[in-house]
């Protein structure tokens, strides 16, 4: 129980999760690209095949593909809002208002 909880703090603190959703996934087979779908899907409330065109666009970032949808940005700008927050999807989206 220990070990969970500094793992989860640990994946914060390094801006890994977003409303209790890990974030940083890395789609290597048609699992985690369903999982992928399903975190966008929650995390911006668009629908699964909204979350899927989206995520198309970005190529299966998790990231980029919600500050996309909650920015309404394009890709290239997502990736730049996510860079100047150092990886925090929250920061990223606050910042481009």
């Amino acid at each position: 129980m220990i070990l969970n909880m500094v793992s989860t703090a640990s994946m914060v603190k390094y801006g890994k999760v977003y409303q209790n959703l890990m974030v940083d996934v890395n789609a290597t087979n048609y699992k985690l690209k369903e999982r992928c779908k399903k975190i966008v899907h929650e995390a911006t409330n668009v629908s699964y095949e909204e979350a899927e065109e989206v995520l198309l666009k970005t190529g299966f970032k998790v990231k980029p593909a919600i500050v996309m949808i909650l920015a309404n940005v394009d890709y290239s700008q997502a990736k730049l809002l996510l860079e100047q927050s150092q990886g925090f999807v929250r920061e990223a989206i606050g910042n481009s208002r």
